[in-house]
């Protein structure tokens, strides 16, 4: 048997991937995490499926349930909210099934980022503006950043950073990310991005916070920040240029 860690996207049922959804199909066993995954998706997998919410289940007893649906010889479709690249907690699953001998594929999926984008109606790499994106968190008490990763030393570049996790830390952002974007530096929240429930907020850091605690947004956000949100004026790409040279190698 194989387990397909499946990146289900970023909320709304019909953003999985084709492959996504065909793999799903196929498996006699589906683990997934009830309280991102949206439930529509579960009509994909089989009707007489077994079906996992790991909502409350530790790393132990997910790893188990992957080890007995390979002992009992079934296919396991392990669905993770967003794409398995980025936080999303795939690294240690996968360490413990190379340990058991059990084998495992990846199937990519939307990520939570993108979508916040595609919300927001923006190119994150805008020419002569940014061309850089920086996808990251901010230190909480669970799990420490990694020395030099701080949010304060990740601003310094000035590129755009996606902020995970961070909803609830928004003063936080705004204060070590004001010193290198300045005050008027644009700023996007988007929660629940493709969900019906879908929450936009645009400003600056000098506003954004308000905004957020207003909402009564804490969770299941990314925080943008950076000049291309707010781009207007720039160069057009070279790539549709009429002066690209289209027959070179």
């Amino acid at each position: 048997m194989t387990v397909y860690f499946i990146g289900a996207g970023p909320g709304a049922a019909d953003l999985i991937t084709v492959r996504g959804a065909r793999t799903l199909a196929a498996c006699q066993v589906c683990l997934y995490a009830g309280s991102l995954v949206p439930r529509e998706l579960l009509a994909e997998c089989p009707p007489d499926a077994r079906l996992v919410d790991t909502a409350q289940l530790d790393l132990d007893q997910i790893t188990a349930e992957l080890v007995r649906a390979h002992e009992e010889g079934h296919d396991v479709a392990r669905l993770h909210s967003g794409d398995p690249s980025v936080f999303s907690a795939v690294a240690e699953q996968m360490r413990r099934l190379d340990a058991a001998g059990v084998p495992y594929e990846v199937v990519p999926g939307v990520p939570a980022f993108a979508a916040a984008a595609a919300a927001l109606k923006r190119e994150l790499t805008v020419p002569t503006v940014g061309q850089t994106v920086i996808l990251t968190r901010i230190a909480q008490r669970a799990t420490a950043m990694p020395e030099g990763e701080d949010l304060a030393t990740l601003g310094r570049s000035g590129a755009l950073i996606v902020l995970h996790l961070a909803a609830r830390y928004v003063d936080r952002v705004v204060e070590e990310l004001l010193p290198h974007y300045g005050a008027d530096c644009p700023v996007a929240v988007v929660a629940y991005a493709s969900r019906p429930d879908e929450v936009i907020l645009r400003g600056t850091l000098d506003d954004i916070a308000g905004q957020v605690k207003g909402a009564g947004v804490l969770r299941t956000a990314v925080i943008m920040v950076g000049r291309t949100l707010g781009a207007r004026q720039f160069r057009d790409s070279h790539l549709y240029s009429p002066e690209r040279d289209r027959h070179s190698c």
